[in-house]
């Protein structure tokens, strides 16, 4: 029998993105979508010829009516595939300021990252596609984030994977029909009130219609493109960092033979040391900072975080906000 070309991709993604995996624990963290199912299925496929201990599991995030019973059947769906362990967590989403979206975001990394330390393990596999990555791109384009955002979801960052950034969306669905594998649809990701969701459903197909056929995999490219930039220019910041950091800040001779675009990586890592969340740390209060070094702007400038920073005769220092 002729295996699906859908499910070969995923499994040959999996493969890829684990190659470098002994004798341990893989946390696939899986919805109940069709892009989790798919990796979740790949996961224990690949599993079979090697010594991974396939645990997978399910956030329950409170948000909507029914979720404790949803999360309760996508365990049962974890364990009829195969996995040699199952988990449903529930979480509190606390938007505090930042949105839902990204307050749950918060909220199921913080718990994927405890579940796999108790688990000793040190791979957490995420199920986004290439469709979450062009959306990704659009966003940051439409909020001036800069280059960061324009890269787009790294691949790998801390014990976290990211296998299927080169699946699409659309393969991950055929690998489930293939596979007959019955995938849930989250209400959320086609609620309108969610900007993403507007960006999938609304912008991405105008896109598509009026410029061509592949702007999804252009744009995707695109973060491809500007990520080994972006992480070259993070490298350098951090070294930099290294040199100029003091324990009241940061000295600003150190940073004055520096392009701007080191300055201001270093002023971010600085803030957020200092105690400013990164959610909420944008453009605007880095620029800002950037002008007190440079003397463009006089005074104090407040960061998110209830922390301030000011400047002395040869410090760029933070306090806390009265």
């Amino acid at each position: 029998m002729t295996l699906a070309p859908a499910v070969a991709a995923v499994r040959l993604a999996v493969r890829r993105s684990l190659v470098d995996v002994g004798d341990h624990t893989v946390l696939v963290a899986c919805s109940g979508g069709a892009d989790s199912l798919a990796l979740l299925a790949a996961t224990v496929f690949e599993a079979r010829r090697t010594p991974w201990h396939v645990l997978g599991v399910t956030v329950d995030h409170g948000l909507q009516d029914g979720s404790k019973e949803r999360a309760e059947q996508v365990v049962r769906q974890m364990a009829q595939l195969g996995a040699d362990e199952t988990a449903a967590v529930r979480v509190d989403v606390d938007p505090g300021g930042r949105g839902i979206e990204a307050a749950a975001r918060e909220a199921r990394y913080a718990v994927l990252e405890e579940v796999a330390a108790r688990s000793g393990s040190h791979v957490v596999l995420l199920g986004h596609t290439l469709d979450d990555q062009a959306e990704t791109v659009v966003l940051g384009l439409t909020r001036g984030s800069g280059g960061r955002s324009l890269a787009g979801m790294r691949p790998a960052f801390g014990d976290f994977r990211r296998p299927l950034l080169d699946i699409t969306r659309a393969q991950t669905e055929a690998a489930c029909r293939a596979e007959s594998i019955e995938f849930w649809s989250d209400p959320h990701n086609d609620d309108p009130r969610f900007t993403r969701s507007r960006v999938r459903h609304r912008v991405l197909p105008v896109l598509e219609e009026e410029l061509g056929p592949g702007v999804t995999a252009a744009l995707a490219r695109t973060a491809e493109s500007l990520r080994p930039d972006m992480e070259a220019l993070d490298r350098l910041a951090d070294c930099l960092y290294g040199e100029s950091r003091r324990p009241d800040g940061v000295d600003t001779r150190a940073l004055e033979s520096h392009p701007s675009a080191l300055v201001t990586r270093v002023l971010r890592l600085a803030a957020l040391e200092a105690g400013s969340p990164a959610s909420e740390l944008f453009r605007v209060h880095v620029n800002a900072m950037h002008g007190l070094v440079d003397g463009g702007t006089r005074g104090e400038v407040q960061l998110p975080g209830h922390v301030t920073a000011y400047r002395t005769e040869d410090r760029l220092a933070f306090r806390r906000t009265d």
